[in-house]
């Protein structure tokens, strides 16, 4: 069974790009890695074969910051069978008014709401599996 693909935007330079990255490295890296992996969007985006084989007709979640959905669009691209896609500035609706950070830094806010992705994201993952035996 291949490992379910956990895909963020680069989204450099925002936020939400920043949040969405975290979420993919603490999921694959921590909460669940030996049920996920995460590729670069990137290698995805610049055709890299390698890539396109592991993500190609494999279940994938993206995580997206903004509405332009980068990671969802080019994993679509390239064959990737979208399971699950989040957005964090969709996440942020929950949270009016806090402050998750800048680009570079997330708040202790904005690190509690990339843990409630991160506990839907493995929840997917869960479901996900699950289906596949």
């Amino acid at each position: 069974m291949s490992k379910v693909k956990v895909i963020p935007c680069s989204g450099i330079g925002k936020v939400f790009g920043l949040m969405a990255r975290e979420t993919a490295l603490k999921v694959a890296n921590e909460l669940k890695p030996n049920e996920t992996e995460t590729i670069c969007l990137g290698s995805i985006v610049t055709g890299d074969a390698d890539v396109k084989k592991k993500i190609e007709g494999h279940s994938c979640i993206t995580i997206d910051g903004c509405p332009k959905s980068c990671s969802a669009k080019n994993v679509k691209i390239a064959g990737g069978i979208i399971k699950a896609q989040y957005r964090t500035v969709n996440e942020m609706k929950n949270h009016r008014g806090v402050d998750p950070g800048t680009a570079t830094a997330l708040t202790d806010d904005g690190w509690k709401i990339v843990d409630e992705l991160c506990t839907k994201v493995c929840l997917n993952v869960d479901e996900i599996l699950k289906e596949e035996k």
